[in-house]
C-alpha cells in the first residue's frame, strides 16, 4: 500500500521524486496516440485503485478479526476512501456522476499534459532522460545537450500570444513537443484529442484551440497546481494581452528582461503596426459592409493591444535597467513583488503591487 500509495504520489509533478509524465510510458502500443496512451494509463490505474481496495479491506479483516469486531464493523471501504490522486472518486468527491468524473479526470491528464510540455521546452523536464534536470539559479550550469529529442528553450522565455507572431511562442512548441512525444504520423489526430479536452469553442480548429488555452487558462491552472507559487512566472502587458510571455524562475538573470525586450516586445511593437497597415488597406479595398466592420472591429483591438504594448515596454525598460537578481533562498512570494505590476497575478502571489 505504501508502494502504491507513493507511485501515485511521484506521478505528478508537484512531487520532488517526479520522474516524468506516465502518460508517455502507459501504452505497450508500437505507435501509441495521445488517446491510446490515455486509455492505457486509465487502465493501469483502475488495477491499482482495485489492488488499493482489496488491500485496505484485508488490513481491515485482519483487525476486525483480531479485535474480534465482525459484529460491529464492516471491512469494506467506499471507493471515495481509497486516497490516490488517480483515483477521480477520491480527487472530485461522488456528488456528480461517474462519467462527470471521468470527463474531469481526462481534461486535467490533457492540462497536465500540457504543463508537463511547458516543463520541457523551460528546460526543467527533459525527454532524453527522468527526474528534474534543471532547478539552479540565473541560468548558471544549464547544458543544452542534455536535451536533444526535444530542444529547451534557449533562454527560457516564452511567449504566450493569442496570434503568431513568434515562431517559437508555446503554442507551437507545443505542437513540436506532440510530435516527438508521440509518433509524427498521428498529430493531427493527437492535437485533436488533446484539444477536445481543453475547452474547445465551436468551430474552433484545435491549433486554435490550444492557443487559447495557453493564452487564457494555462496561467490559472499553474498557479492553482503550485498553490499560488509558480515556477513559471507570467510577464503580461495587461488586460488585452497585447504580449504575454512565461519565464522559468531558475533561468531567469539580470539580463532576462533586457533579452525579452530585444528578442520579443520591440519586434511584435513593429509587427502591430505593420498588421494594422495591411488591415487599413484591406478595409479601403473592401466593397462589403459586413467586412468592412470585421476589419474596423479588428483594428480597434488592434490599437488597444499597440497602447498597452508601448506602456508595457516603457515599463519593461525600466526594470530591465535595473539589473534586478533574484535569490531564490527568499521564496517565490519575496522574488514575486521585485518587478512592479509586469507580472501577472501580483496581488495573489506577493500579496501587494509593488512600485
Amino acid at each position: 500500500m505504501i508502494s502504491l500509495a507513493k507511485t501515485d504520489w511521484n506521478a505528478y509533478q508537484r512531487s520532488w521524486d517526479f520522474k516524468s509524465l506516465p502518460l508517455l510510458t502507459a501504452s505497450t502500443e508500437p505507435t501509441p496516440t495521445v488517446e491510446t496512451s490515455y486509455t492505457a494509463w486509465v487502465t493501469q490505474n483502475r488495477d491499482t485503485i482495485a489492488e488499493m481496495k482489496l488491500l485496505e479491506e484485508e488490513n481491515n479483516r485482519l483487525f476486525i478479526d483480531a479485535y474480534g469486531l465482525q459484529d460491529e464493523l464492516s471491512p469494506e471501504v467506499p471507493i471515495e476512501q481509497i486516497t490516490l490522486t488517480v483515483n477521480p472518486a477520491y480527487r472530485y468527491g461522488v456528488k456528480g456522476t461517474e462519467e462527470e468524473r471521468n470527463t474531469r479526470f481526462r481534461e486535467d491528464t490533457m492540462a497536465e499534459l500540457v504543463s508537463y510540455a511547458i516543463g520541457c521546452m523551460m528546460g526543467r523536464y527533459s525527454l532524453d532522460e527522468p527526474g528534474l534536470i534543471y532547478a539552479n539559479s540565473c541560468n548558471e550550469g544549464f547544458d543544452a545537450a542534455r536535451y536533444t529529442k526535444f530542444p529547451a528553450d534557449d533562454d527560457g522565455i516564452i511567449p504566450l500570444t493569442d496570434k503568431e507572431w513568434f515562431a517559437d511562442d508555446a503554442a507551437n512548441r507545443l505542437v513540436e513537443f506532440i510530435s516527438v512525444a508521440w509518433d509524427k504520423a498521428h498529430l493531427e489526430e493527437n492535437l485533436d484529442f488533446l484539444a477536445a479536452n481543453l475547452s474547445p469553442k465551436k468551430g474552433e480548429d484545435s491549433r486554435d484551440t490550444i492557443r487559447r488555452y495557453l493564452c487564457d487558462k494555462f496561467y490559472k491552472d499553474h498557479m492553482q497546481t503550485y498553490k499560488k507559487r509558480p515556477i513559471y512566472w507570467l510577464f503580461s502587458s495587461g488586460k488585452q494581452k497585447a504580449f504575454q510571455c512565461l519565464v522559468y524562475l531558475h533561468r531567469y538573470n539580470e539580463s532576462t528582461l533586457a533579452r525579452m525586450r530585444t528578442e520579443y516586445v520591440i519586434p511584435l511593437t513593429a509587427k502591430l503596426s505593420a498588421h494594422i497597415d495591411n488591415l487599413e488597406s484591406d478595409k479601403l479595398a473592401s466593397d462589403s459592409a459586413a467586412e468592412i466592420k470585421k476589419l474596423e472591429k479588428e483594428i480597434k483591438t488592434l490599437q488597444k493591444q499597440q497602447t498597452e504594448l508601448t506602456e508595457f515596454d516603457d515599463k519593461l525598460k525600466h526594470f530591465a535597467d535595473m539589473r534586478i537578481p533574484l535569490d531564490l533562498d527568499d521564496g517565490v512570494k519575496v522574488n514575486y513583488g521585485k518587478f512592479g505590476d509586469l507580472l501577472a497575478e501580483v496581488k495573489a502571489i506577493h500579496g501587494k503591487v509593488s512600485s
